[in-house]
């Protein structure tokens, strides 16, 4: 793969869309239009961040991932949405959006991040999903099986920073 640039969007309406550009490419994990659009939406309040894949000349082409943080407490920013395209996966780019999304979190003096999806063994794709916020270092948490109905219990995960 070519290299590829973590931006942090400060545009509100560059943000949601990057955010739209992304998640319309994901219709497996956000295919509830309602959903979507409210994470669209509330990402122009959020701090963002947009993986680059770099032109020749150096100029930023679409975009191939991105993650939105909310601050939730005074100490805890929850990973608010997250989605790298498909034929990118593997390549790092979520990895790297989210080790930008965490070093700007604590150097906000954040202490804490939270992130929610869905329970794993439910779907395969989001079992993926999980072992991903595995592998960067949450834990779970806890389950709420009724937030999203009996057929999508939310996983909750949370991580220490500091």
């Amino acid at each position: 793969m070519s290299d590829f640039s973590i931006i942090e969007l400060t545009d509100p309406q560059e943000k949601p869309a990057a955010v739209r550009q992304v998640l319309e490419a994901l219709p497996e994990w956000f295919g509830v239009p309602e959903s979507t659009e409210g994470y669209i939406k509330e990402s122009a309040g959020q701090l963002c961040f947009a993986a680059y894949e770099q032109s020749c000349d150096g100029s930023a082409s679409m975009p191939l991932g991105i993650l939105c943080l909310k601050q939730t407490g005074d100490a805890t920013m929850e990973l608010a949405v997250m989605g790298v395209r498909k034929e990118y996966h593997r390549r790092g780019i979520g990895c790297a959006l989210f080790e930008a999304a965490k070093a700007r979190a604590s150097g906000l003096g954040c202490q804490f991040l939270q992130v929610k999806t869905v329970q794993m063994g439910r779907y395969a794709c989001y079992d993926d999903t999980n072992r991903f916020y595995q592998s960067m270092g949450f834990r779970e948490f806890e389950v709420l099986p009724s937030l999203w109905g009996w057929h999508n219990p939310c996983q909750i995960y949370v991580m220490a920073l500091k």
